[in-house]
């Protein structure tokens, strides 16, 4: 029997579970990423209330079309990056993986891009066509292998390489030299003068939207990855002053004309400084009798480029109401990681420093900070007539949730591999919101900011091996991490957020120390290109658990190409098994099974867990994913994987595909120190 999904290729399939209707037309949907951009430089979450502050010693900067979006959509004040810095973070939102999973991790600019599920093909195999625009930077360093195309992409056209991304004007290179801009697999700088970046991608992004209405299949849906490299690093000016109106007449325009590729291709590149900012004073020196004085440029440029960014994408949401698909179209808007101080402007300009505007917002920490103002990011979500106007989302949630989120509006639920959840309840209010893993562990040989705004304790903090999870309020926090004794600090970060106040000095917190400490272990993987102190500790079994011999097993129906994460689908059938293959007579049962319960790890040790199956299959231990024989699934495949385990009960889930009237359709054996490779004993399970 050939190794696919029974009832796969019918239409009519009922995938329950979907928190979102399943007779709604599947949305067209907009991820737009910008780069550096902080919580607090986004007026409806900080700004505003610096503009609102006679203080004159706090200039302000304004993000008008963004408050506008956020009014009619949602805001998302408890948003985390997943990593805070670009290359993991970006991977991350493109895998659905947390830190603890992506292949990309710490500082690994320019690797590729796990061949896996990313939000390209698995929003292609639910029916979108799909574009990436703007900046990439994960195409591995030997013939591109990890292409946006070879990713899950119809369409790409942007930077390549991570480096490229800290210069705006490709073809001049100003201050950081000539780049190159690629469509497809072409490389298409030489016509692009004058083109300032941020109005390039966007002028892209609205001609490749407006093709695709025009389009012979103008109702299909796609999907829209656009990174902007802007604000981040050479603070480069635009040539120009936004056109005027936006949409589909107005704003910014395709022209396609080599030497005139948008209409902004005019001027003088790095000239034009928005009119709110170019006289902007201060009062530098806190005294109200002395003269104010002028901004320095460095914060002129910093401010025109966040308001270009909020032109555009004010330019791009009239364009969906000018083509009438604006309430069938979900955009999200956020920020890569949190603020950085890296301007790369030469001399005479000052350096960019983070705390001129606030842009970590009411935060500690900026980029490459697991602190919150290094992780917390401006996301406002905005889906016409589907997410209620003024929503704030006060639940906390990452970026890895974005797959199944996007993938829930499309009626499909994420992949077994992805560690998010659909923030689709929260965002429209219907169904019930699940608990997002908010984890993130990074490493930089740096120090935090000495800022006079941050706490006493997080001025020139030492970062080195770092590491963040957040359970309910609480934030678990740990810098220079030297082993996995080492304590977390806990901080609410409701009540606290500059994360001044380490509630582990003033309560008894043992507890939480070992949920914390046991957790971050139960979570993650070991990547050997990412070493980490805690590595070679063992990870910890379940202590006081109550159990029952045997297995639970549960059947699903879906209509995915992977194996399905089971949270919100409906279960066809259930009931106990004493191993890992159930014997089920219901001729009804869904086409895959999931087997959970723990496994009796006998002593401490290294065990090597080998997995055969017939069809697609995927192991986790804890929320640790062990294998994964989904993706790129071939038959007769025999994957292993080693984990290091305490002795005790460690929780165990194995998907695999079902197929009808046939046995063994999994094989899981195992092996260890003491003992060769065999099958686990049915006395190994318990529930």
């Amino acid at each position: 029997m050939k190794p696919v999904f029974y009832l796969l290729i019918l239409t009519n399939i009922f995938l329950a579970g979907s928190s979102y209707a399943q007779e709604q037309k599947k949305p067209n949907i907009i991820f737009i990423l910008t780069d550096d951009l902080g919580y607090g430089d986004v007026g409806v979450f900080f700004q505003n209330k610096r503009a609102a502050n006679p203080d004159r010693t706090k200039p302000f900067t304004l993000t008008p079309h963004l408050d506008e979006m956020a009014g009619s959509g949602a805001t998302l004040p408890q948003h985390y990056c997943s990593a805070p810095v670009c290359a993991p973070s970006r991977a991350s939102i493109l895998l659905g993986q947390s830190q603890g999973h992506a292949n990309v991790r710490d500082n690994q600019f320019d690797k590729a891009l796990a061949d896996n599920y990313t939000l390209g093909n698995v929003m292609q195999k639910a029916g979108y066509t799909t574009v990436a625009i703007g900046k990439w930077g994960l195409q591995g360093t030997k013939e591109w292998s990890a292409h946006p195309l070879n990713r899950g992409f119809d369409y790409y056209y942007g930077y390549m390489r991570h480096s490229d991304g800290h210069e705006h004007y490709p073809k001049e290179g100003l201050y950081r030299g000539k780049k190159e801009v690629w469509e497809n697999k072409t490389e298409v700088s030489e016509g692009l003068d004058k083109c300032y970046t941020g109005d390039l991608w966007t002028a892209r992004a609205k001609k490749w939207i407006i093709d695709h209405s025009k389009g012979q299949q103008p109702d299909q849906p796609f999907f829209m990855f656009l990174a902007y490299d802007t604000p981040h690093a050479v603070l480069e000016l635009p040539t120009s002053a936004y056109p005027a109106g936006g949409g589909l007449n107005g704003g910014l325009q395709w022209l396609g004309t080599a030497g005139k590729m948008i209409n902004t291709a005019t001027g003088t590149p790095d000239s034009w400084t928005h009119p709110d900012y170019i006289n902007a004073t201060y009062d530098d020196d806190h005294n109200a009798t002395t003269p104010e004085k002028p901004w320095p440029d460095t914060y002129k440029r910093f401010a025109t480029s966040t308001r270009r960014i909020d032109d555009e994408v004010g330019d791009l949401l009239q364009l969906l109401k000018d083509l009438k698909i604006d309430s069938n179209t979900l955009v999200v808007f956020s920020s890569d990681n949190g603020p950085s101080i890296e301007s790369y402007l030469p001399k005479p300009y000052v350096r960019y420093d983070a705390n001129f505007f606030s842009s970590f917002g009411p935060f500690d920490g900026i980029k490459r900070d697991v602190l919150e103002g290094g992780m917390r990011m401006p996301v406002i979500a905005r889906w016409t007539g589907h997410i209620p106007a003024h929503t704030v989302v006060n639940s906390p949630s990452i970026s890895y949730d974005w797959m199944p989120t996007f993938l829930d509006a499309a009626n499909l639920p994420a992949p077994a591999v992805s560690d998010g959840v659909s923030l689709l309840p929260s965002l429209t209010g219907k169904g019930k919101q699940k608990e997002s893993l908010i984890y993130s562990e990074y490493f930089e040989g740096g120090k935090t900011p000495s800022y006079p705004e941050y706490a006493s304790v997080n001025r020139g903090r030492i970062r080195n091996q770092m590491q963040m999870i957040r359970f309910g309020n609480i934030v678990g926090l740990r810098y220079d991490i030297k082993s996995q004794n080492d304590n977390f600090q806990f901080f609410d970060v409701l009540k606290d957020p500059h994360q001044q106040y380490n509630l582990a000095e003033t309560q008894n917190m043992d507890s939480l120390q070992r949920k914390m400490k046991d957790m971050v272990l139960q979570v993650r993987r070991i990547d050997v290109e990412a070493k980490r102190p805690y590595d070679t500790v063992a990870v910890p079994a379940i202590l006081n658990t109550t159990v029952s011999k045997g297995l639970l097993w549960k059947s699903y129906r879906s209509a995915t190409e992977w194996l399905p994460n089971t949270k919100g689908l409906s279960i066809i059938s259930s009931g106990k098994s004493v191993g890992l293959a159930p014997q089920i007579t219901n001729k009804d049962a869904g086409n895959f099974i999931t087997v959970e319960g723990f496994i009796k790890i006998p002593a401490d040790g290294n065990y090597t867990f080998y997995l055969a199956s017939k069809g697609k299959a995927f192991l986790r231990i804890h929320n640790a994913v062990l294998i994964d024989e989904d993706f790129g699934y071939t038959p007769k495949s025999d994957k292993q994987s080693t984990i290091k385990l305490k002795a005790g009960l460690h929780p165990i889930k194995l998907y695999y595909q079902r197929f009808k009237h046939e046995k063994g359709n999994v094989n899981l054996e195992w092996s260890s120190a003491s003992f060769t490779k065999q099958p686990i004993s049915q006395y190994a399970f318990c529930h």
